[in-house]
């Protein structure tokens, strides 16, 4: 348990961050998302389990994280013989963008683009394979709303604090 407490002192002293953890300076908050979806919710998700102030109004807002757009779609990307599908790509898109309280770009609109392949069995019935392509897009929205966190962070000035 010693051991445990030490190192973790030694890697938060070192600028070690969790994966996930938003570090956000004190006059760029409270923290408004903008849009939804997935990635918004898993943005604010990563926000509140971090301890960044958030608010419901973007007139209080010392940062704007916005989503403009998500798609998700999908192509047939291997047949069997009789022309049954055997493998999907499965692609997700989060268009973006952050602005700082007054509406100065920090980082102007972005396109994130994820794909993952699905291997379709044709034994599974189809509620299985709608519940399996929901969780590799639900996966994949988490991945973009790493991203967009660590594209803020890389954007955020170095005069306000904040280590790369």
């Amino acid at each position: 348990m010693l051991l445990a407490v030490l190192v973790g002192g030694q890697l938060g002293g070192c600028g070690f961050h969790l994966r996930g953890a938003v570090d956000i300076p004190p006059a760029l908050s409270p923290v408004y998302v903008r849009g939804g979806g997935l990635v918004g919710r898993s943005i604010e998700g990563r926000l509140v389990g971090s301890g960044v102030p958030s608010t419901r109004q973007a007139s209080e807002a010392g940062l704007i994280i916005e989503v403009l757009s998500e798609e998700r779609s999908s192509r047939v990307v291997a047949v069997d013989r009789d022309g049954k599908a055997l493998a999907y790509m499965l692609t997700y898109r989060a268009r973006f963008r952050v602005t700082d309280g007054t509406g100065a770009a920090l980082i102007e609109p972005q396109t994130l683009a994820l794909e993952r392949t699905f291997d379709d069995n044709p034994d599974v019935a189809v509620l299985g394979k709608e519940l399996e392509t929901d969780i590799i897009y639900n996966d994949m929205a988490d991945d973009a709303a790493d991203q967009v966190l660590l594209r803020l962070r890389a954007a955020l000035p170095k005069s306000m604090g904040v280590s790369g």
